[in-house]
């Protein structure tokens, strides 16, 4: 396991592991970015992560984020998500016991678990392994270099009001043709595919414990209703349920 603080948040480059991996944050907020869907991750849950997935790890404000990397169980073993066909990222509780077990299995421990030992915890803790009920808002980057300019744009600036038309000088196309693109590279319209970005955008500013209408407002919502509505339509709960204070 490999484990480290950051301040200020920030992204890690897309990059692939040979083995599962569990990222966690044992403080503040990991996000996760892959298969077009970006997790938002408080320190109650964790996700787990196929091996060979591409994805993108960042941080949201002073974060202390873990990554765990887990033996595939042997084909005997009937625990664990390998076995139970696991093959798409997962959110899983993260329990007192899990957390522990985190611990236990880190690289800078005070005393590392000597191999078989290792073993075993490592199988108690892919036992422990519970999935939960957890929404990713998917908003997929279009590879069209013409909408990919402004979807990267607005990735920085989620806030940007401008539509389409007023976008397409910028894309250096017209405003169907981007039109035509945004659909054809991301599956949905231009309107729908930025209500989901700002959407991404404000869900570490929630899990940061901005108020719903700070949130709104930094993603470029009018009102915090307006921003309400959007959210419980797309998530299918409203934000207070979805990252609720303790």
């Amino acid at each position: 396991m490999a484990g480290f603080a950051t301040a200020g948040g920030g992204w890690v480059a897309r990059h692939r592991h040979p083995v599962p991996q569990l990222a966690w944050a044992r403080s503040g907020v990991l996000m996760v970015r892959a298969r077009g869907r970006t997790w938002v991750l408080p320190t109650s849950t964790a996700l787990w992560i196929p091996p060979g997935t591409r994805h993108a790890t960042g941080t949201a404000g002073t974060t202390e984020p873990r990554a765990l990397y887990v033996r595939q169980p042997g084909p005997a073993s009937t625990a664990g998500p390998a076995a139970a066909g696991w093959t798409e990222p997962t959110v899983v509780a993260v329990t007192p016991l899990l957390r522990a077990l985190f611990d236990h299995l880190a690289d800078d421990a005070p005393v590392p678990p000597a191999a078989p030992a290792r073993a075993r915890a490592e199988a108690v803790l892919l036992d422990q392994l519970t999935p939960v009920a957890a929404t990713s808002v998917l908003a997929p980057m279009p590879h069209d270099p013409r909408p990919r300019a402004v979807a990267e744009a607005l990735r920085d600036t989620p806030a940007d009001a401008r539509t389409l038309a007023q976008w397409s000088p910028y894309a250096g196309v017209a405003p169907r043709t981007l039109a035509r693109l945004f659909v054809a590279e991301t599956g949905m319209p231009f309107g729908r595919w930025r209500t989901h970005l700002r959407l991404q955008a404000s869900l570490p500013l929630l899990a940061s414990g901005a108020t719903v209408a700070t949130a709104a407002r930094r993603v470029g919502y009018a009102s915090p209703s307006a921003f309400v509505a959007a959210f419980h339509r797309t998530v299918g709960a409203p934000p207070g349920a979805y990252f609720p204070r303790d």
